[in-house]
This record gives C-alpha cells, structure tokens and sequence, in this order.
C-alpha cells in the first residue's frame, strides 16, 4: 500500500561560509555528501528494523557546473541511489524536499528519498551568454520584468514605505539573534562539520556599527525617482558556500522516530516584475490547502536575501505592524486571503526567524530553502515540541514565484 503521507526524520546542514571563505575549496557534491551522511546516521538510529533503500537523492542547486549533482552527491556520500538535481533558483532546496515528499508517497515500496540543496558560491563556474559573462542568468524571456533582485527588492521598499533604518534593523535583529544562538549551541546539533568548520559565519557584533555608513547598492527604482536607495549591505545577506539534506520515509504509526510530518506543499507563480513577494502569494494558498489558519502555526522560517523583501512579506502577511500602515494588495494573491491580526505597533511575530536567518548565516542559494526545513527540524522536533505542532518554510524566488511547505510534529 502506498503511504499518505511522509515524514522527515532527520534533517542536517554543513556550516555556512561565506564566499571564498572556510569552505571555498570544497565543490557542491562534498558539501551535499557531509550533509547527507550525517543525516543518515541520525536517521538509523531509532529505527530498529532494517534500513529502508534509499530510492533517490534529490538536490536543489543554482549556479553549480551541473553534472547532476544528485547523483554526484550520491557517490560521495556511498550510496548506491540514483540522483537528480532541482533548480528553482533560490528555492531550489525546498522545492527538492517538496519533490521527495512526492515520490515517497508514490512508492509501491517502503523506500527512504533524501533531498536538500548545495551550493558553493565560491566555485560557481564563470557563465557566457552571447559570448559575455554574466552572474546571474535570466529570471523572465526577453521583454518580461526581470529585474536583478536587489534592485527589486528596492521596488519593494519604496512602495511600501520601508527605510533604510528599518531594513538596517530587521538585518540587525537577525545577526543578534544568531549570535545569541550560536553563543548557546543552538546549531549544534544541526550542522555536520566538515574540514574542520563547525559553526557559521556570522558577522562579529563589533562590526554592527560600521555597517549602517555603507552606501546603498542599488539606484531609485522605476517610478520611483525621489525615492532615495535602501538597500545596502547592511541589509542584505552574503552568498555562501553550505548544504542541508533531510531524510523522508513513509510516514507510520509504527516508526518510532519523531519527525515532521509533511501537511502540504506548493509552488505559486507571481508578479516577475516583484518577485520578493512570492512568498506572501504562496503561504495563503497553502494555509487554505492545509486547512490551517496562520494562527495555528508555531515557527515560521523564512529565506532572507534581503531586508526590504522580507518585511515586505510579514507586512503582507499581517506578521508585522507598522504605525498607520495601510493593507497591501499582493499581486497574484488571492482577494479573499484572510491573515491574522498582527501584532503590537513596531512588533515583529516573534515566530519567525527565532534564531536569526538568512540575513545572518548567508545564502548558499540552492541550499537555503532546504536549511529552513533543518530549522524547523531543530527548533520543533529536537526542542520537544509536542506531536501536532505545526511549522512553515516558505521562499520568494527569483522570476516571480513563491514557494511554502507545511510540517506537522510527529511524536
């Protein structure tokens, strides 16, 4: 009988490090492999029957050399499974673990799918188009929005309002909260070390005060010609080298390893020109999906590239309160999408990002929509948060698309 539903039972990150960084040498599969065995390990440990076949290794990934880094990671790590690589550009690691929940379901078999992402921004090979270079390739077909997405994120903040203060703010809290949870050995048991780095890195907070003199990187935006620049480095995250990987079996009442349940999980498109908003198109529709309310959820974990685009979100979804803020439309969103009273003039949803995010530990861009299922794995399951407890992971991507998976507590 083909299972229901699926569940993670383990779920494992290497250190994040910045570009050209402690992890710079390392290509994508050794950084996938370090992840993915760790997580195996943990997986086994509880279960006392014996090892269900790894059926496929399914990893998201950006600007890699291709190859098939799922099968390349495959190798490295000793299994002998097929693999296949997901590019969903920065949701690339969610939407493999999305893909594994689907094919876990679709099993005649008991059968173990591990999915994740990597990324190593320090050997992201150098690409031509026309015979000229270029970072990043095209998000839309020629003649559609496709604006870089700091650029965007800049659209972002001047419609809505948001400063430079308060996106320098937002990137702040993040680092202090991760600081804070580094201190305290929050990503202990999360991160798998690997060539002798076991923690990420975070920006010291002796830095904090030279960040906010940095010049904005982006220009005013279309339309918006007296609308002074925001987006900085300050607020924005740093591209990094790192992998997370997390391990789904069918879900049964007999396993007796406690897990995350997956509810649901969806991809939406949305506006290509906004493409920082894809996030608050997507958890509305799978809240509705799920039948669950933003209310009922106990973590949020969002991928942050930037300031202006994340506040974007919680303020369209109702996560933060400004003083006199006026409800936003969201392109591509339901009319009728309802979200929950926020909170406290000038309080952010304590729920999101508890330990920090993206803004804090970098963005290894294939790996960061996977890194937010480790979290909530850490902050949900390893915590002792009872069975039933729900979780969200939830990404704006590049392109103008949004992407949210549901998890549940398993006990």
């Amino acid at each position: 009988m083909t299972p229901t539903a699926s569940r993670i039972v383990a779920a494992r990150r290497t250190p994040f490090a910045v570009r050209g960084g402690r992890l710079r040498d390392l290509p994508e599969d050794a950084l996938a492999a370090a992840a993915i065995r760790a997580a195996l390990r943990d997986a086994t440990v509880l279960e006392p029957r014996p090892t269900l076949p790894v059926e496929e290794v399914v990893l998201g990934t950006c600007t890699g050399p291709g190859g098939d880094l799922g099968r390349r990671a495959a190798l490295a790590a000793g299994l002998a499974a097929p693999g296949i690589a997901v590019d969903r550009q920065c949701g690339s690691g969610l939407a493999a673990i999305a893909l594994a929940d689907r094919l876990v379901r679709s099993q005649p078999e008991p059968a173990m799918v591990v999915a994740g992402g990597a990324e190593s921004a320090s050997r992201a090979p150098v690409r031509t188009l026309d015979g000229v270079p270029f970072r990043r390739a095209p998000f839309a077909p020629a003649g559609m929005p496709d604006p870089d997405m700091a650029q965007a994120a800049e659209l972002l903040a001047a419609e809505g309002g948001l400063t430079r203060a308060a996106q320098d703010a937002w990137a702040r809290r993040d680092r202090e909260l991760a600081r804070a949870a580094q201190a305290r050995g929050a990503f202990a048991a999360e991160i798998a070390p690997l060539a002798g780095v076991d923690h990420d890195t975070i920006v010291p907070a002796r830095v904090e005060p030279a960040l906010g003199r940095l010049r904005p990187i982006t220009a005013s935006p279309a339309g918006h010609p007296d609308w002074a620049p925001t987006v900085a480095a300050s607020n924005s995250t740093r591209d990094c080298d790192g992998a997370a990987a997390a391990v789904l079996v069918p879900d049964r009442a007999d396993d007796p390893r406690p897990g995350l349940r997956v509810r649901a999980a969806i991809a939406v498109p949305a506006d290509p020109a906004r493409p920082g908003l894809g996030a608050a198109v997507a958890v509305p529709v799978l809240l509705d999906r799920a039948g669950v309310t933003l209310d009922e959820v106990a973590a949020i974990e969002l991928v942050e590239a930037f300031a202006a685009q994340t506040l974007a979100v919680l303020d369209a979804l109702g996560l933060r309160e400004r003083a006199n803020a006026k409800p936003r439309h969201v392109p591509g969103a339901r009319s009728d999408a309802t979200v929950p009273p926020p909170a406290a003039p000038g309080v952010v949803d304590a729920r999101v990002d508890a330990d920090g995010g993206t803004l804090a530990w970098g963005h290894p861009w294939g790996a960061s929509g996977a890194a937010t299922v480790v979290r909530l794995f850490t902050r949900l399951v390893r915590s002792g948060a009872p069975a039933g407890t729900l979780g969200l992971a939830a990404v704006s991507i590049g392109g103008g698309q949004g992407e949210a998976l549901l998890v549940e507590v398993v006990r």
